[in-house]
C-alpha cells in the first residue's frame, strides 16, 4: 500500500473539504461538527481553512495521499486559544482502506506531534475521543496518549462526552 505523508497546500481546499465529508459520512462520532453544517460552508471558508492549515506557523494539516495524488487521510494540529497552554490534535481520519497497521494513521501523528513540538511553546499535545470509540482511543494509547482524567461533553450530543488524552512525553519538564 504506497502512500506518502506531507503537509497540505493552500490551493487543496477542494480536497480538504471532500476527505472531511467523507470522513463525517465514515465516522460522525469521531468530529466535532456535522456533516450537514460542514456540507453548507461557502467555498471561500474552505478556501480560507486550506490557506491557514497550509502556512501558518502554529496550526497545520497533513495528509496521507495515495499514488495518484488522491487523499487518503489526515490529521491537523493547533494550539487551543481558550485553553492556555495546549496544543490540540484534530480531524484525524484514514479511509477506510487505507486503516490498519500498515496505514498511513500513525505516520499523520507523528506530524503533528513532530510539527508542534517544532512549532509551539506550549507545555501540553492534548486530543478528544468520543466515549463510544474504542479503536481510537486504543490507537492512540499505542502513540503514547494517556487519560487525563477530564472530560468535556460532545458538542452535537451533550449527553455524551469526549476523553481528553494527553501526550505525556510531549515536552520535558523544565529542569532549573
Amino acid at each position: 500500500m504506497y502512500y506518502a505523508i506531507r503537509r497540505m497546500t493552500g490551493a487543496e481546499h477542494r480536497e480538504l473539504r471532500s476527505i472531511k465529508l467523507e470522513a463525517l459520512l465514515d465516522s460522525p462520532k469521531a468530529f466535532s461538527s456535522s456533516y450537514d453544517d460542514t456540507l453548507a460552508l461557502p467555498d471561500d471558508a474552505w478556501q480560507q481553512r486550506a490557506a491557514v492549515e497550509a502556512t501558518a506557523a502554529e496550526c497545520a494539516t497533513f495528509v496521507a495521499v495515495d499514488e495518484a495524488g488522491d487523499w487518503v487521510g489526515t490529521a491537523g494540529v493547533e494550539p487551543l486559544p481558550d485553553v492556555p497552554d495546549h496544543v490540540h490534535v484534530h480531524s484525524v481520519y484514514v479511509s477506510p482502506e487505507y486503516r490498519g497497521p500498515a496505514g498511513p494513521a500513525a505516520e499523520l501523528m507523528h506530524e503533528c506531534i513532530r510539527h508542534a513540538r517544532e512549532h509551539t511553546d506550549v507545555r501540553w499535545l492534548t486530543l478528544g475521543v468520543h466515549e463510544d470509540n474504542r479503536r481510537a482511543l486504543a490507537f492512540y494509547r499505542r502513540l503514547g496518549f494517556t487519560d487525563t482524567g477530564k472530560t468535556v461533553p460532545y458538542r452535537l450530543n451533550p449527553s455524551e462526552r469526549l476523553f481528553i488524552l494527553g501526550h505525556p512525553d510531549f515536552r520535558a519538564p523544565d529542569r532549573a
